[in-house]
């Protein structure tokens, strides 16, 4: 309904990073909240708001068919994601956005809007459009704050504005820097529930002192509750939350602002020579949740819909499923946080088809050592994905040296780990030793092959320990 036609932020600059995906399975939501909640400003137990009427939600809708739809359903579709304001509309965007809130407010959840209107946006690159001027900018923003009523939102304001004024004369720039500090002002005023984030571009872009003195002059300190960073992108969310700390320590790390990360497609990082738009070998990151683990930190997002092209694949904007496919089978953290599967509404736009990366890596490979079982007849891996302190995600693979037709692998942690959620299989855990079994699409494997696309996240307390005792339907594995 509202992330119509450039939900796609250019966000330039990268920096020297690489990583090719694994996996070949979709990936399913099967999570349950467990773990000690550790947040932000934004409770941990908060639950996002899916819209009922993106496109992904459309696409899902008018092909039941297609032997993609049921990863996309449950790994995207599903998945609360930013709804994105990009198609200036003066005249209705205050009832648009209290179509949103209200929606998000009756379900007892929060939307994540994602203001992208300011004049000049992309410096007229493959998102071009906004607003057609700045008296104009804050005549809609006006209008927008109007509309969120006294919910509990989350604003995403203006993605690229501060990181990228190259093209701005200095007038120009200061106009933009006043611009956006009155719009976070006045959102703020409208509706206190609302937290608002403005722009602090990514990791390999601007220095955080050069980013922390944009923001100053664009007021965060006083007219925002804190930073976003990798709108669009593709960096780790580690290599983000340190930048976005010192973007903060450049700022005097004032006590009212806090952190957000788009973490929508950062599952395997930056790609190889760090193309900006639709590369390849990308994977879902970690799913939207407020318990970040970082009392600096006051949630991960997806800001940007996954599937939704840079303007590569498709026009920026537009949902491409073969896109939104290989981030899924491409592996990465799963989705974590469950939500209710939207309403369904009009198609949208029909897919092209492309062959989904195969090759495994890790952009981030963690400290901790994995863990692998292997015998005559079968070889379970647990290789750690992502640690952090109290959390984990690890992928999950199966050789057999004969056919399998359902299976069960067992294995057993060597610390205090507590899974809170899985993608591509099911689980069960009882003390330290957890049963994984096969979802409904991934329960074969051929002899000699190889099935991977499983994982697990946790949490931890005092040990991450890699598992052991690993087995197979029954059978040891080690």
């Amino acid at each position: 309904m509202f992330s119509v036609s450039s939900s796609s932020a250019r966000q330039r600059g990268f920096g020297a990073a690489a990583a090719v995906a694994a996996a070949v399975a979709g990936i399913v939501l099967v999570s349950q909240m467990g773990g000690v909640a550790m947040a932000g400003t934004i409770a941990s137990g908060t639950q996002f708001y899916a819209d009922p009427n993106s496109q992904v939600v459309k696409w899902d809708a008018a092909n039941p068919g297609d032997y993609r739809e049921p990863a996309i359903a449950s790994s995207i579709a599903a998945i609360p994601q930013g709804i994105w304001f990009s198609n200036y509309r003066p005249s209705t965007v205050q009832s648009d956005v209290s179509t949103v809130t209200t929606a998000a407010a009756a379900a007892g959840k929060v939307p994540v809007l994602v203001v992208y209107e300011i004049p000049n946006r992309d410096c007229g690159g493959a998102s071009a459009g906004g607003a057609p001027d700045i008296a104009s900018y804050e005549s809609y923003m006006q209008s927008f704050a109007n509309g969120l009523g006294s919910h509990q939102v989350i604003v995403i304001l203006e993605p690229d504005s501060l990181a990228l004024q190259t093209c701005l004369s200095s007038q120009q720039a200061t106009d933009r820097d006043n611009a956006i500090a009155f719009a976070g002002a006045r959102l703020k005023s409208a509706d206190p529930a609302a937290k608002v984030y403005m722009d602090a571009g990514h990791s390999s872009w601007n220095s955080p002192s050069a980013q922390a003195a944009t923001l100053n002059a664009a007021g965060v300190k006083t007219s925002s509750d804190g930073i976003f960073s990798n709108v669009s992108n593709f960096m780790t969310t580690s290599s983000e939350v340190s930048y976005d700390k010192q973007v903060l320590g450049a700022l005097g790390n004032p006590s009212n602002l806090h952190i957000v990360v788009d973490t929508s497609r950062n599952g395997n990082g930056p790609a190889a020579g760090n193309p900006w738009c639709d590369p390849s070998g990308r994977a879902l990151g970690q799913a939207p949740t407020a318990n970040t683990g970082d009392s600096a930190v006051d949630a991960f997002l997806w800001i940007k819909p996954p599937g939704e092209s840079d303007g590569c694949a498709d026009a920026a904007g537009t949902f491409d499923p073969a896109l939104a496919y290989a981030l899924i089978t491409n592996g990465g953290p799963p989705p974590t946080t469950p939500s209710s599967t939207p309403s369904t509404s009009t198609p949208s736009s029909t897919p092209p088809s492309s062959t989904p990366s195969t090759t495994p890596s890790s952009s981030t490979p963690s400290t901790t050592p994995s863990s692998s079982g292997g015998g005559g007849a079968c070889h379970v891996t647990y290789a750690r994905q992502s640690e952090w302190a109290g959390g984990f995600t690890a992928n999950i693979s199966i050789t057999s040296s004969t056919a399998v037709n359902g299976w069960t692998v067992g294995f057993s942690y060597g610390g205090d780990q507590k899974i809170t959620g899985a993608w591509s299989t099911n689980y069960t855990q009882s003390g330290k030793n957890v049963t994984l079994t096969n979802l409904s699409y991934n329960g074969s494997i051929g002899a000699g092959q190889t099935l991977t696309g499983m994982g697990v996240q946790g949490t931890w307390t005092s040990s991450d320990a890699a598992p052991t005792a690993f087995t197979l339907n029954g059978v040891a594995c080690s």
